[in-house]
């Protein structure tokens, strides 16, 4: 424990009780996402099928896509203490959700969506390699940087899936050969627009597969 936790104690990041970093009330009443689900995007439903209504019809990149928890008034603010107000305890707990409700990935290796470089300073980190770091470590892999940012974009929240995909068209580029079996970890799946630019991206520089790992995911 830092100087700081000395000081200030851990508190939970949903309820605020002094403790550990998710209290167990909290984890508890965060939503998994089990089966069914379609089997290509991982979108819940009410039977399994293999293209669901949010995919159907789309050039997604990657394999399957898969996420741990619902992104709704519960997660929401727990993901934005990880993300926005440097909340790095909450990495492990996170992965936690995920090793609990996402089969490992038989794959080669994890990469992951990278983070802009403007809000990474303003962060003091990238939340989703500290997620792909903490996965890697429990799934027995290696993590491979391989998607750098052309530039800058606006942020996702609040645009429509046609201005998702927009936003993300020619973002990201391969730093190098993407060989073999990939899985990808990002932190919220939404429309999947990034998901997709960065596995397209991927499968251009050589991937065999890719594979999507998401933390929360989006349920309409």
């Amino acid at each position: 424990m830092g100087l700081l936790g000395l000081v200030l104690p851990t508190r939970c990041a949903g309820c605020g009780v002094p403790g550990d970093a998710l209290c167990e009330r909290c984890l508890a009443s965060v939503v998994r996402i089990g089966p069914p689900v379609c089997e290509r995007c991982g979108c819940p439903g009410a039977w399994p099928v293999r293209r669901c209504v949010e995919c159907t019809g789309r050039r997604l990149g990657f394999t399957t896509a898969r996420a741990a928890i619902v992104y709704d008034g519960v997660t929401r603010p727990l993901v934005s203490a990880w993300k926005e107000r440097g909340r790095r305890d909450l990495v492990e707990p996170f992965a936690a959700l995920v090793e609990e409700v996402v089969a490992p990935p038989f794959v080669d290796a994890v990469t992951f969506v990278p983070g802009d470089r403007e809000r990474g300073r303003d962060r003091g980190h990238v939340p989703v390699a500290r997620l792909a770091h903490a996965l890697a470590d429990r799934w027995g892999l290696p993590v491979v940087r391989l998607l750098a940012r052309s530039g800058p974009s606006s942020r996702q929240a609040g645009l429509s899936r046609a201005d998702r995909r927009a936003n993300v068209r020619d973002l990201f580029a391969a730093r190098r050969e993407a060989l073999g079996r990939l899985v990808l970890v990002d932190d919220v799946y939404t429309t999947g627009a990034t998901a997709a630019a960065c596995a397209t991206t991927l499968r251009r520089a050589g991937a065999r597969s890719v594979e999507v790992v998401c933390l929360a995911r989006a349920v309409r």
